[in-house]
């Protein structure tokens, strides 16, 4: 069986793929010469402009909207509501193409500085979780930015594809030949890009994310909802532990705590991985699992708890064994 860190991997790269490659074969984006969507390489108009030229009656149009427009999006948004409802920002953790850039800036700028942010107080240790040591490098610094630079302009160059046809935008960037409004797209887009991977990148992902927010919003009214539980009685292992699950947490969250601390939790299972290496290396079993249902309701934390469980016997501890969506 695959690895879960490389299932969640392969998961990524498939995502950002998608991101990339969707604009030039008309899986998904909007074309603004032509004024409508392109799904699925067939026109997604709501015949707006037929209606105007009086070849569709208004109950055609009027249906055209509901069924074209906004049931599509109640059934994308709904969705995604109902799987962050039930497993939390499962897309964050393993399908955005933003949070992939987080987690290959965070890992290079540990290699140059020891640190996952520069507004880290101190660098991690130099022990990871399955027993490897990493010393900081400060010739990764230059990767590191590369990276960063490399990633902002294919970003600011696939939104641009979103918006106008692919290949007019791949054409003119071949051939230098970029007009004044998709050059300076590109060019403010690379900067701003580039200024969120290298200073801000889970900030924006925790404080600047609407679609992470109404999934985390989503997550927090299911109390039944899938989540990283921690085993309280065999808490005495941890003491020989130098928080590695803490350390490797792309958000910088603390998964031993409650569940509203852990609000905007990607479900991205690094730190379940770390425990269960460090567990492994002592002969212990793994301290975090994902929990859900009954399970689920110790790490909501105090009355909401007792108030879900009403009638039921004491909370029992996280199971032991690690469920994967």
């Amino acid at each position: 069986m695959i690895p879960l860190q490389r299932r969640r991997t392969l998961w990524q790269i498939a995502g950002f793929v998608l991101f990339v490659i969707s604009p030039p074969l008309d899986l998904f984006r909007y074309d603004l010469t032509e004024g409508h969507f392109y799904f699925l390489t067939f026109h997604w108009t709501l015949g707006l402009d037929r209606f105007n030229q009086g070849l569709i009656t208004p109950l055609q149009v009027t249906f055209n909207i509901i069924v074209l427009g906004f049931l599509p999006l109640a059934v994308v948004g709904g969705g995604l509501l109902w799987v962050a409802w039930r497993y939390g920002r499962l897309y964050c953790g393993w399908l955005c193409p933003h949070f992939s850039v987080v987690e290959t800036i965070n890992r290079l700028m540990v290699r140059a500085s020891g640190k996952p942010s520069i507004w880290e107080k101190a660098p991690l240790p130099e022990t990871r979780p399955d027993g490897s040591t990493a010393t900081p490098n400060r010739r990764f610094w230059p990767v590191t930015i590369l990276a960063a630079l490399f990633f902002a302009f294919l970003w600011a160059l696939s939104l641009l594809t979103y918006l106008l046809p692919p290949f007019e935008i791949y054409h003119n960037l071949i051939h230098a030949s970029l007009t004044p409004n998709q050059a300076r797209f590109l060019g403010v887009g690379t900067v701003l890009l580039f200024i969120e991977f290298m200073f801000a990148r889970h900030l924006f992902c925790r404080f600047g994310c609407a679609v992470g927010l109404f999934q985390s919003l989503a997550w927090m009214a299911n109390n039944r909802a899938m989540v990283v539980g921690f085993d309280k009685p065999r808490a005495k292992r941890c003491s020989s532990c130098n928080n590695a699950c803490d350390n490797v947490c792309p958000m910088r969250l603390k998964p031993r705590t409650i569940k509203r601390a852990m609000f905007t939790c990607t479900e991205c299972a690094q730190c379940i991985t770390a425990c269960e290496q460090v567990q492994e290396r002592s002969g212990g079993e793994t301290l975090l699992t994902w929990v859900q249902g009954k399970d689920a309701l110790p790490v909501v934390g105090g009355s909401v708890a007792q108030r879900s469980s009403a009638g039921q016997p004491s909370t029992p501890a996280p199971q032991t064994e690690s469920r994967s969506p």
